[in-house]
């Protein structure tokens, strides 16, 4: 069962309605921020493939993954437009990079750095979503969008609640064509999406708003086609 900090803070992200349409302020969503457990890198690595290459945006990303090396940068980087980079320590962040959590450690956004820690487990995995989620809201505010994936557990939803209570936006890949539905499904639970989208719709949607456009939103509702 979900904390009672992670039930008020779904509450008082309720507090706005969201509108028909995302970023009717056209604002640089320029920071993107993505989740993902089980499933996550077949719906990443088609998502890399869609990106554009000239993305203007700041992305990180966080996949459970084992604690020991291997080779799931390499993996993920085959199809994409965008370099993808495990960080090591410290860094200047830099648009048009893919900056992927590394095993056994949290990735971490600051203003103009990127980071790694080796903090305490949350939802029992390192790296983990939230503190991503988190550390880029804290950091960046209005300018995040949170992307939620495919996986199991609640591992994202309070990270997802602390970017729509910074102004963020927070999308999530459409739970009917995720391998595991139940990140996505539990965001959905605390009304913490704006939009649900598939993964090739996710791509233009994220350029959109990384360049300052509008998008149409199904305000988080999954329709039957």
């Amino acid at each position: 069962m979900p904390s009672n900090n992670l039930s008020n803070g779904a509450k008082a992200s309720k507090r706005s309605k969201r509108s028909a349409r995302l970023n009717p302020e056209g604002i640089a969503r320029d920071v993107i921020v993505v989740g993902a457990s089980a499933g996550g890198v077949v719906a990443l690595t088609q998502l890399f493939e869609a990106l554009p290459g000239d993305i203007p945006a700041l992305i990180g990303v966080v996949l459970h993954r084992s604690t020991s090396p291997g080779e799931l940068v390499h993996v993920l980087g085959r199809r994409s437009r965008l370099p993808v980079i495990e960080p090591s320590n410290h860094c200047i962040a830099k648009q048009g990079v893919i900056y992927l959590a590394p095993p056994d450690h949290h990735l971490l956004f600051d203003e103009g750095g990127v980071t790694i820690q080796r903090g305490p487990k949350e939802h029992g995995t390192r790296p983990a979503v939230d503190p991503l989620f988190r550390s880029a809201a804290a950091a960046y505010e209005r300018r995040v969008v949170g992307v939620l994936l495919t996986g199991c557990g609640e591992d994202g939803v309070s990270g997802l609640i602390h970017i729509s209570n910074e102004c963020g936006i927070t999308l999530a890949q459409d739970p009917r064509e995720a391998y595991m539905p139940y990140m996505p499904l539990n965001a959905l639970r605390f009304d913490e999406i704006g939009s649900v989208y598939s993964i090739h719709e996710l791509a233009p949607a994220l350029y959109a708003l990384a360049t300052g456009k509008s998008i149409i939103s199904n305000n988080g509702k999954v329709h039957s086609r």
